[in-house]
């Protein structure tokens, strides 16, 4: 599986394989062809000894082996969609973080297909890729998996999996979801519907049983019925919050999973005449820009979305710095960013 994976990277020398057959870490290995920083003679010379096993002459090597460790510099962050309005906060932070650190992040788009995404992780690794932000929403994602048998750094933001073998960035989203439904409740709302994400997806899972556990523990009832399932796109809310409306009968709030089917569920809310929030009240998830701008303006939980970017570059490149001394990852930990939830007129 790995050979399928990784493509062939043997028609030049990596500074990984002077490294294994000298002995040293790969930072020793860059220093001692650089002449940067304390080398000891003797490690210098095994250094060396390691060229020429490897069948490489000195003036070749440094002319090799210099451009690997300049495409070395790259960060490749797979995204989903470009289109979703997380991500630009997300890429901000992640990006002037690795700047200051002389990488250059690279943008791949997956449009959610897996054949994209194998093809996007395949060709940054063969152009020498140092780790990967991934902001995948799967439960289990193979590509992970096959990332990690490779031992190739990486780090989950905004996203966790099933399988926890990488280090990951995010909230929780369960705790975000109970205590936005529990404020809702808290305001009188008795009858709360959810537009609901794909299941499939394991944030969007844990937002809704964030949302069924603070009714439950209300005592207010889970009702099928007022559970809008996302089968279609978020479009697809216009028409299914029309159908709700037309229900024997209407909820009185409705909490949606991220920001942009709020506005969607808002658009078809005004348009049958329903006032907001005085008949019914519309709660959001992200707090991406456009908001604060819609009317009325849009109560919703807010993620440190830029703050996730910047502080999974920074562990990415601790990963990548850590494989270099030992040889292979550390262990993965997870982080959780707290949330905040904004009141505006919405609700």
């Amino acid at each position: 599986m790995r050979k399928e994976f990784l493509p062939n990277m043997k028609k030049r020398i990596r500074i990984e394989d002077v490294a294994k057959e000298a002995g040293v870490s790969i930072t020793t290995v860059s220093r001692a062809l650089n002449g940067s920083g304390y080398v000891k003679e003797a490690t210098r010379q095994k250094v060396f000894e390691a060229l020429q096993a490897l069948d490489y002459k000195p003036g070749v090597v440094r002319n090799t082996v210099e451009p690997e460790i300049e495409e070395k510099r790259i960060i490749c962050m797979i995204i989903p969609s470009i289109e979703n309005l997380i991500f630009p906060q997300i890429i901000k932070g992640a990006e002037e973080y690795l700047r200051k650190h002389d990488y250059i992040l690279s943008l791949c788009n997956t449009e959610e297909d897996p054949a994209i995404e194998l093809e996007s992780i395949r060709k940054m690794r063969a152009h020498g890729a140092a780790g990967f932000l991934v902001c995948s929403a799967e439960r289990k994602d193979r590509y992970l998996r096959m990332l990690h048998e490779n031992q190739v750094p990486a780090v989950l933001l905004n996203r966790s999996t099933e399988e926890e073998i990488y280090s990951s960035i995010s909230v929780d989203h369960f705790q975000a979801a109970y205590d936005a439904v529990h404020y809702l409740i808290q305001s009188g709302r008795k009858k709360i519907a959810i537009a609901s994400g794909r299941e499939d997806l394991l944030l969007y899972g844990q937002r809704l049983e964030g949302y069924c556990k603070a009714l439950t523990d209300a005592g207010l009832p889970v009702r099928e019925e007022w559970i809008m399932r996302d089968v279609s796109g978020r479009n697809g809310f216009y028409q299914k919050t029309i159908d709700l409306l037309n229900g024997p009968e209407r909820p009185d709030a409705i909490f949606c999973t991220n920001d942009p089917k709020a506005f969607v569920v808002m658009r078809a809310l005004q348009d049958q005449g329903v006032r907001i929030p005085e008949e019914i009240a519309v709660m959001g998830f992200d707090n991406v820009e456009i908001s604060a701008l819609v009317e009325p303006t849009l109560t919703t939980v807010a993620q440190p979305f830029t703050l996730i970017g910047e502080t999974g570059a920074r562990l990415l490149l601790e990963q990548i710095r850590h494989k270099e001394e030992h040889g292979v990852l550390p262990k993965p930990f997870h982080t959780v960013m707290p949330t905040e939830l904004i009141v505006r007129k919405s609700t």
